[in-house]
């Protein structure tokens, strides 16, 4: 069986987006690839980490990936059970439009000079929109087509990009403590146990986690989990069972949590997904 499925779900010519499963095999960093065009990457499910040189970023369900055209990377997969995600390519004179000078190499070349950025709760859902209304048929190409340039315009704002000043070791401390999240989403992690599987102080690891991501440990953590749940939902009807998957109390809680982030109830949102042109 192949290493990776690719679903496509939209090619006008402008912009293509196809759904990406990788089987997760590979658990060292893998031989390296290279990008044919720059990619703008969105994981969903699951976690790999991504190396480029002697960098590392973690590719999970609260960042964007940027896959330059003629970049050199491998990829390694520290938590069982692959991955998914929404990967975007766009016209070159369209994509200098859309990123901000300050993130290109170089002005006249459409390449990002970081790896990732941390994307907010609005991007998520923007994600999980045009992933289900595409693969379900529920919306026409001209509006794919704008609510995936809106979905990039989100991602690289300043309202909702975050880039790290904090050294190379507080980051691959906070990595690691990603990585533990991933291995078991649904777990209701207290401070201590988190510091006592990755060594440290819990008042260390929160300091780090807040100087790297510029959000708390337990809200990254609760992101993670709602992701989760949009990926979910357009083949789950029963969101109490949902609920306890991802480990919220209840569904009520659940459903408060998901609103507060999503602007809407699960059912809400599940409706929508799926009838985006009716």
């Amino acid at each position: 069986m192949s290493e990776f499925v690719i679903h496509p779900l939209l090619d006008t010519g402008t912009i293509s987006v196809n759904d990406v499963l990788c089987q997760g095999h590979c658990r060292h960093r893998s031989a390296e690839e290279c990008a044919r065009t720059t990619h703008i990457v969105f994981p969903y499910r699951g976690l790999y980490l991504r190396h480029v040189g002697s960098d590392q970023s973690v590719a999970d369900a609260n960042h964007v990936l940027f896959f330059n055209a003629g970049e050199g990377y491998q990829v390694s997969h520290p938590v069982d059970g692959g991955d998914s995600c929404l990967s975007l390519a766009i016209a070159p004179e369209l994509l200098r439009e859309l990123v901000p000078v300050e993130l290109l190499n170089r002005p006249e070349e459409p390449t990002l000079r970081v790896q990732s950025l941390r994307i907010d709760p609005r991007a998520q859902a923007l994600v999980a929109l045009l992933r289900h209304s595409l693969s379900h048929g529920s919306i026409e190409s001209m509006e794919a087509e704008g609510l995936a340039l809106t979905l990039i315009c989100r991602s690289l704002g300043p309202r909702t990009a975050h880039a790290t000043g904090a050294t190379q070791s507080r980051r691959r401390l906070v990595d690691r403590v990603k990585v533990l999240l991933a291995n078991d989403l649904g777990r209701q992690w207290k401070l201590a146990d988190i510091a006592a599987e990755i060594g440290g102080s819990p008042v260390y690891l929160t300091q780090a986690f807040q100087q790297v991501e510029g959000i708390p440990l337990h809200r990254y953590h609760l992101r993670l989990r709602l992701a989760r749940a949009l990926d979910r939902l357009a083949h789950c009807e029963d969101m109490s069972t949902l609920a306890m998957d991802l480990g919220f109390s209840s569904h009520s809680h659940f459903a408060a949590a998901f609103k507060q982030a999503y602007g809407r109830t699960p059912t809400q949102f599940r409706a929508e997904a799926l009838s985006k042109s009716a």
